[in-house]
């Protein structure tokens, strides 16, 4: 089990997202008034806080959302979740894993700065089953 401790969102894409702390998430949508959200399979993005750590142990000054990753977590390995796996989010919330790790078609900022980036390898994609309300210190769990 793992935690929420960012909740992002961008009005475009391609921009870092905002921790914005709580936010809707939409079924079948993603989170309400996210550039990403839409009828698709990567509909919300999560990145362990852990991956975040990574890079700013190699001396980057980056946060939560500067990813481009939605949600934020702690204490849960996201990477290590098979393709079909669900997840529950708070009290009603829940997503199926549909892609771990994606191609960056263009290389962006974070890349430039550090020649690597954690989100192509160890963010993942999830589509939203059951919609309601997020927050920051949200429960995150493997729903079996």
């Amino acid at each position: 089990m793992g935690y929420v401790v960012a909740v992002c969102t961008s009005p475009r894409k391609g921009m870092r997202k905002k921790n914005i702390g709580n936010c809707n998430l939409l079924a079948d949508h993603g989170l309400e008034g996210d550039a990403h959200a839409g009828p698709w399979h990567r509909q919300v993005s999560l990145l362990a806080l852990e991956s975040v750590q990574k890079m700013r142990d190699i001396g980057l000054d980056v946060n939560p959302g500067d990813f481009a990753e939605n949600i934020t977590t702690v204490g849960i390995n996201l990477v290590d979740l098979p393709i079909g796996t669900k997840l529950a989010i708070g009290d009603d919330t829940l997503g199926e894993v549909t892609q771990i790790g994606k191609e960056c078609h263009t290389k962006c900022a974070i890349y430039y700065q550090a020649g690597d980036c954690v989100m192509p390898k160890e963010g993942i994609f999830i589509r939203v089953l059951n919609g309601g309300h997020i927050k920051v210190g949200d429960q995150v769990r493997v729903v079996h």
